[in-house]
């Protein structure tokens, strides 16, 4: 009896040294990633299964069968530094779900390519499985099925390279106008003290006979002889809204595209000018703007800022909730 009662002690025991050291693992942030609810989200229970999507390779015109999470992988590797700290990159893959979700349930996928997401990210978003390392599936596991929404719809999960020191509205940095975004505010931005030197501030030149062939193609009006330029508007962030051109009156963003958004790096203009038969043009950040600043995620990550924290501070009103687990 007294053996029998001797060794329920020492099981009893066992069990609560089991039970102590599980629950201080939690307490640590242990257990495995995949079922931890992404902190700020909404935990509920959630019976949708990742769903299998097909994927259109833009360089070999073929279409393949890919698991949801494994695309949103390539794509965190595709748009982030894969060795940034992990909280960016899961910020990132939030956005990324959220991004391929919205265009598949509104816009049906790539309806051109017959496909539902696209490896062009003139198409939908930029993806190379090939920079995918354990970082990138650490991030992308951790937030796994977790998706943005706004009043019960996917929101527009833009992002962008930096912001220039403050983010756009939507009509400022792309000139889209076809619904409300009232989760989209213009916000104070801290990845310029992120970024390398080319992001924080960069200038540069266009002869004006490029410029007036690029201005005619985008507008399909002829500005004419581009002797004087103007900035007529700009938005909340200070962006070029809306540019004068010798004749012709184009947005912002679309002079950012007849250009080429490499060299007119944003449209946070400090400078505007004809000089020389050039146009010279000076601004700062890189990118149109919208949404999330990856530079801005790199810098509230490094100080240790959740990626619930970063979303909320880029996306406004809105819930964190999961589409599968």
């Amino acid at each position: 009896m007294e053996q029998a009662n001797r060794r329920r002690f020492l099981t009893l025991g066992v069990v609560a040294v089991l039970a102590a050291v599980a629950f201080w693992g939690l307490l640590r942030g242990g257990g495995p990633p995949a079922r931890q609810p992404l902190p700020g989200g909404r935990d509920r229970e959630v019976r949708a299964a990742e769903p299998t999507i097909t994927l259109y390779d833009h360089k070999t015109g073929k279409k393949t069968k890919i698991k949801f999470e494994e695309y949103i992988a390539g794509v965190v590797a595709a748009e982030m530094e894969p060795t940034w700290p992990r909280e960016a990159l899961a910020a990132q893959a939030v956005l990324a779900r959220t991004f391929a979700l919205h265009k598949i349930k509104y816009e049906g996928g790539v309806p051109q390519r017959g496909a539902d997401a696209s490896t062009s990210p003139e198409e939908f978003q930029a993806y190379d499985p090939s920079r995918i390392n354990a970082n990138v599936w650490r991030a992308v596991e951790m937030t796994r099925g977790t998706v943005i929404k706004y009043r019960g719809r996917y929101v527009r999960a833009w992002f962008h390279a930096n912001a220039g020191g403050r983010t756009a509205t939507a009509r400022e940095g792309l000139n889209f106008t076809k619904e409300p975004t009232p989760y989209l505010k213009s916000v104070a931005d801290p990845g310029q003290k992120a970024a390398p030197a080319a992001e924080r501030n960069w200038t540069t030149t266009f002869p004006l006979s490029q410029v007036r062939e690029a201005v005619q193609r985008q507008t399909g009006k002829d500005p004419g002889v581009i002797n004087r330029v103007a900035i007529l508007e700009k938005g909340p962030s200070g962006r070029a809204v809306q540019i004068k051109l010798g004749s012709a009156t184009i947005s912002g963003p679309a002079l950012r595209k007849a250009l080429g958004s490499e060299r007119m790096r944003s449209t946070l203009l400090d400078r505007l000018e004809v000089r020389d038969q050039s146009l010279v043009i000076s601004g700062r950040g890189r990118g149109h703007g919208v949404g999330m600043s990856q530079r801005g995620a790199y810098y509230f990550a490094k100080r240790g800022k959740s990626p619930a924290d970063i979303i909320r501070y880029y996306y406004k009103d809105i819930t964190l909730e999961k589409a599968w687990r």
